[in-house]
Order: C-alpha cells, then sequence, then structure tokens
C-alpha cells in the first residue's frame, strides 16, 4: 500500500468502526449490561433475570465488571467487522494500528458508559454549559445519550485515524 491509500484506510476504517459500534451497543449488548454497567454502591442496580425471574444486586464491583464485559464484547464487534470489512475492500490495516485503534475505543466507551455519579460526561457537559441538554429526556430526546454517542464518535474517528496510518 503506498500513502494515497491512507485516506481510503480512514474512511473504510470509520466506517466499519461506526457501523460496529451501533451494533454492539445496541444489539450485542445485554440488556443486563446496559442496566448495570455503571452501578455503583452508592447507586447500586438490582435486575431482574427473564428467564428465571432472579434479582441480581450490581454495586461498584458488579458494574465494573459488567461495564467490563460490555466493553469486550463491544471491541470484539469491532474487531471483527474492521479486519474482516478491511480485507472484503482490498484495505490491509497493519495489526498494530488496529490493535491501538481499538484500544482507543475500548478505553474510551469503558470511561464513558461507568457514568459514576459526576463521570466524565456529566462534567463536561457541565464544563462547556451542556448541563441541562446532558439532564434533557422529554420531546423525543434523551441528552446524556446524545453526548455519550458523539463522545463515541470522536473517539471512533481517532481510533480510525490510528488504524489508518501505517
Amino acid at each position: 500500500m503506498t500513502d494515497t491509500s491512507r485516506p481510503a484506510k480512514f474512511a473504510a476504517s470509520y466506517a466499519l468502526l461506526r457501523a460496529a459500534a451501533d451494533i454492539a451497543d445496541h444489539w450485542v449488548q445485554s440488556d443486563r449490561c446496559a442496566q448495570a454497567k455503571a452501578a455503583t454502591d452508592a447507586a447500586p442496580v438490582v435486575t431482574t433475570d427473564e428467564k428465571t425471574g432472579t434479582k441480581h444486586f450490581h454495586g461498584t464491583l458488579g458494574g465494573r465488571l459488567t461495564c467490563a464485559w460490555h466493553v469486550t464484547t463491544y471491541t470484539a464487534t469491532q474487531g471483527l467487522v474492521l479486519v474482516a470489512g478491511s480485507r472484503s475492500v482490498g484495505l490491509q490495516l497493519h495489526p498494530g494500528a488496529v490493535a491501538s485503534a481499538l484500544a482507543i475505543s475500548a478505553t474510551t466507551h469503558y470511561i464513558a458508559d461507568r457514568r459514576v455519579p459526576n463521570g466524565v460526561l456529566e462534567r463536561l457537559a457541565a464544563a462547556t454549559g451542556k448541563s441541562r441538554f446532558y439532564k434533557l429526556a422529554d420531546f423525543g430526546m434523551n441528552g446524556s445519550y446524545a453526548l455519550d454517542q458523539a463522545w463515541h464518535h470522536g473517539f471512533e474517528t481517532l481510533a480510525a485515524i490510528v488504524a489508518a496510518a501505517k
């Protein structure tokens, strides 16, 4: 591959990472993970197994482990789609660049999804004058979700730049 292929690598990497992220966040992620990934001892979450009706208590450790599992399945989905998709369109991405891109995506995804009280996104929203939007949950909008997705899109762009770098 020549340097002229870097724009194609970036474009393909971004499209593949973005598509995989939506699939991983909305289809692959379990209901239990969606509910419990931000649990803390101060803000515990109780989930109910749909099949057995068993209730599960999630505190800080449970929230961390649940979020880690979600990020694992999220990153595996992105990795599979990025590698298979880039190969299917004839682009060879350097394995080290792919690993670095996935590490960026995974780390920043975990940081955002833990959403512990006054988490990174809530503090960032406050610092940029977006507190009211962050708390919006009306008119068919959810501000914290929209800001969460914008955070992920931004870091997936950085990850795509890294994936295309070599």
